[in-house]
């Protein structure tokens, strides 16, 4: 065994680069069958962030369907999903750029079936024999912000596009049954979101593709539902969270049953189209991943006697559940990682419970040692109750940090802020823990996989309860003597930006910041975002304008006074959720102030960076920066980033 280097923590040299992190990983986004065929969406940083669809032929040999300039993405409720649909062979998919609908024929032959590029679509289906299409859309023409959202169902090429369910301000999951004879769909309306209150629905399909004798059949009244399918025989499957745990549900004969009651989630908030949880290996028994205390498991479930038996796999991270109906009952495919492995597609053979991985978001071949194995903690928290997070240890196995040195500590805020941190391989917390930081990653109240009770924590109290739960996080690790307590920084995107910012505005415990694309003006973001998110402060805060006051308290850019440490910012320039100006406001106000600030900004990126040139660079800037901070030296020569004030 190799002697270890003795060296400051921060000051390690990692072989996790952002070089890389960016050059060696292409993400795999969803995947499931068609007609037997498995198909998938990979990401690729290094093509400016493109996503491709790829196919695994009958040889085991991946294809390219879709290749550049095409970039297989939709902008419905800007974070999109589900972008594409498969009939008979031909794939129709939404194309990024003009948010037109494609059709790429079985002979590979490539062309645009819709022409206006206000209809964005997503998540489609289509008619088992018709072929007759179903999306949700999007409608951008009277207004930019305010779209008109319907279910609109095309004949194969195009034609004859009609509106089919209207009224709501939000639709997904339109989902046909076997026959093709029904279409169910979910729906909300402002100011709920679908995590707070979704209403299942049923309607007859006739031949022209119109939707007749629409009726509510589930939902409504502080529940929601996510994810309804059709069983092969025709029965109507859905998840609720009634129970406080988003559990399986069957509704048979006009009455809903829970398949197997548990203290645990068997979904995942729709902030995206096309979550699959669960699916049908035949009529009687389900496949189905569910977390508790931030781990996924797998399972097969006995409808009939509402059994469950968790599957004895590697992974501790389950998505994108699809069963292969063409292969009697046992094929399935899924997103599965685990702390030590990249996210990646694995198609499974549930009779021998063997995993073939087909695709993995990374081709890198990292020596474990260099690797922080995370842990789940829970700790306590305001009001006598506890709160959950992810705590990764620096760890390289070539360096070890002084004798009497603790190391710092980044402190990651997910975003959302109604989503969750999964203990899984993310070469980006590696990227720090590999250079001899701390990381622990937050599931505060509000976060899902806890309960809906533990998600509704954060109902009124945005920037109270997020920023209270990561403070006695980092409080929790100091007084177990595991951190620096003058070493802290905090940092997280989006809704994980605004918990940053109020975070280093509100409490002392913070050192440093970086806010990548977040929130600091909750006033202006209420008045200017998109349609999905422009209610949904309504909840976290309370009704614009009549919460004014609580908008203008829990503003951090109102408060910069009461800021006493630097700060950088990231931001990509085209961003339609939160714009520029989030980020700019706070930067002058700091500036002015005389605070170490910096300030890179993005040019053609929107909400969250796809670029490889942009991933680098933030990552880099970012850890370039607590070195500055901090006063240690980096083992790599890094490219500086310009700080004013320092």
């Amino acid at each position: 065994m190799t002697e270890k280097t003795t060296a400051a923590y921060g000051s390690w040299k990692s072989p996790i680069t952002s070089d890389l992190i960016v050059q060696g990983t292409t993400p795999v986004v969803s995947a499931s069958f068609h007609d037997g065929v498995l198909y998938f969406i990979e990401a690729r940083p290094a093509e400016k962030g493109r996503n491709t669809i790829l196919a695994l032929g009958a040889n085991q040999e991946v294809r390219e369907l879709t290749k550049a300039p095409y970039n297989v993405r939709t902008r419905v409720h800007e974070y999109g999903g589900a972008p594409y649909v498969v009939h008979q062979g031909e794939v129709i998919f939404s194309n990024f750029a003009d948010n037109f609908l494609y059709r790429r024929a079985a002979d590979g032959q490539i062309s645009a079936i819709t022409s206006n590029s206000n209809h964005r679509y997503a998540d489609g289906v289509a008619h088992p024999t018709s072929g007759r299409l179903f999306f949700v859309r999007e409608d951008h023409t009277q207004s930019s912000i305010q779209a008109e959202t319907t279910l609109v169902s095309m004949n194969l090429d195009g034609s004859d596009e009609r509106v089919i369910v209207q009224g709501n301000d939000f639709y997904s999951n339109p989902r046909l049954s076997p026959d093709g004879t029904k279409l169910a769909w979910l729906t909300w309306n402002h100011p709920n979101m679908p995590w707070d209150e979704t209403r299942l629905w049923i309607g007859d399909v006739t031949a022209d593709g119109s939707v007749t004798n629409a009726i509510q059949v589930a939902g409504g009244n502080g529940e929601s539902i996510i994810q309804p399918k059709w069983s092969p025989s025709g029965q109507l499957y859905y998840v609720s969270d009634q129970s406080n745990w988003w559990n399986l549900y069957r509704l048979k004969a006009g009455q809903a049953k829970a398949l197997c009651p548990m203290d645990a989630e068997f979904g995942v908030p729709s902030w995206q189209f096309g979550f699959s949880n669960y699916d049908f290996l035949d009529d009687s028994t389900i496949l189905a991943t569910y977390t508790q205390n931030g781990t996924w498991y797998l399972a097969k479930i006995d409808v009939n006697k509402g059994k469950l038996t968790v599957i004895d796999t590697p992974y501790t991270s389950f998505s994108s559940i699809h069963t292969n109906r063409h292969s009697n009952h046992h094929d399935a495919v899924f997103i599965a990682a685990s702390p030590t492995t990249f996210p990646s597609v694995v198609r499974f053979d549930v009779r021998n419970n063997t995993a073939n991985v087909v695709r993995a978001s990374g081709n890198l071949s990292i020596d474990t040692a260099y690797l922080s194995i995370p842990e789940a903690i829970e700790f306590p928290t305001e009001g006598r109750k506890t709160a959950h997070a992810i705590y990764y240890r620096p760890n390289n196995r070539d360096y070890q940090a002084p004798t009497n040195e603790k190391p710092p500590l980044l402190v990651h805020v997910h975003g959302g802020p109604t989503s969750a941190s999964s203990p899984v391989l993310n070469l980006s917390t590696q990227y720090w823990t590999s250079r001899g930081f701390a990381v622990i990653d937050v599931n505060y109240g509000g976060s899902t996989g806890y309960g809906r009770e533990y998600r509704n924590r954060l109902k009124g109290s945005w920037g109270i309860v997020d920023v209270q739960d990561t403070a006695n996080a980092v409080r929790y690790l100091i007084d177990k003597g595991e951190v620096d307590p003058q070493r802290v920084a905090i940092a997280g995107g989006s809704a994980g930006g605004y918990t940053t910012l109020a975070s280093l505005v509100f409490t002392d415990v913070y050192a440093a910041g970086a806010s990548h694309f977040g929130l600091s003006e909750l006033e202006i973001f209420a008045q200017e975002t998109h349609k999905f998110e422009s209610r949904y402060m309504d909840g976290l805060i309370g009704p614009y304008p009549e919460a004014k006051d609580v908008y203008y308290k829990r503003s951090p850019i109102n408060f910069t006074d009461q800021l006493s440490c630097p700060v950088i910012f990231f931001q990509g320039l085209d961003d339609k959720i939160v714009p520029p100006n989030q980020a700019e406001l706070m930067v002058d106000a700091l500036k002015k102030k005389g605070l170490p600030v910096a300030y890179v900004a993005f040019e053609g990126e929107g909400h969250g960076f796809r670029m490889a040139q942009n991933i680098k660079r933030s990552l880099d800037g970012e850890f370039y920066f607590y070195s500055q901070v901090f006063g240690f030296t980096p083992a790599d020569e890094i490219p500086p980033v310009h700080i004013d004030n320092l």
